[in-house]
């Protein structure tokens, strides 16, 4: 079957599913067109001289046509120019279409041997691009795991963030603000009773003191009372949540 270069250009191949590259294949049929082109111009050159060869046979036979007219009539001196003429004329004959031969086969030699690097050249591509799709697979097997581990890890720890948020909630609902505050009151007392008694205990009399300094140290007194320190060995409101 006889393929053109502008059939090489034109051929369409069918898509499939992860199929070659289709910019790299036209490509790729653009420059063996070329080369097929170029082969075809140098059968035609050749065929071109081959035809030439034949025309200048052909003048040779009419030469010897010529000849063996003109040595008819002087066939006896002249029958050894004729044997030497179509010696000649057979012997460039020959030549010719060995060349022409040479020529031929050389020309089908260079396009079989394009014909093979463009197959080698299609299967390494091929080889090429099935490593890449296999790179590529295994890559999104491993993004998947990570995407799968991430996902894993995110819903356990939402699952204890809801657990602890149910837990704060749980303890929220049981913790009476009232009665804690009744208790830190009630400790508060307790503590400025007990320095109270502790300074009545003087160990000599002391002078009696003026109305507006004992006025003066009941204000001391209740600001103590309503200070922090009455209520640090009760713990925090959060203490209560855990």
């Amino acid at each position: 079957m006889k393929i053109t270069p502008l059939e090489i250009r034109k051929k369409v191949f069918e898509k499939q599913l992860r199929g070659y590259d289709k910019e790299e294949v036209n490509a790729f049929l653009l420059s063996l067109s070329h080369e097929w082109e170029n082969a075809l111009e140098q059968i035609k050159t050749f065929e071109t001289q081959l035809k030439k060869s034949q025309e200048e046979v052909d003048k040779l036979r009419d030469v010897e046509a010529s000849l063996y007219k003109t040595l008819k009539t002087a066939e006896d001196t002249g029958a050894n120019m004729i044997d030497q003429a179509k010696r000649a004329a057979d012997l460039h004959l020959k030549e010719t279409q060995m060349n022409a031969d040479a020529l031929l086969n050389e020309s089908k030699s260079k396009a079989r041997n394009i014909i093979e690097d463009a197959e080698v050249r299609a299967k390494q591509i091929l080889e090429s691009m099935e490593d890449e799709l296999k790179e590529l697979a295994r890559v999104y097997h491993m993004l998947e795991d990570h995407r799968d581990g991430v996902l894993n890890e995110l819903t356990n720890l939402s699952t204890v963030t809801l657990q602890r948020v149910q837990k704060v909630s749980d303890n929220l609902k049981h913790f009476d603000i009232e009665a804690r505050l009744k208790e830190i009151r009630k400790s508060s007392d307790e503590d400025l009773n007990s320095k109270k008694k502790i300074d009545i205990k003087p160990t000599s009399q002391p002078p009696k003191p003026k109305p507006e300094e004992m006025i003066e140290d009941n204000e001391i007194m209740e600001e103590e009372s309503t200070g922090p320190s009455s209520a640090g060995t009760d713990g925090s409101f959060f203490d209560e949540l855990d």
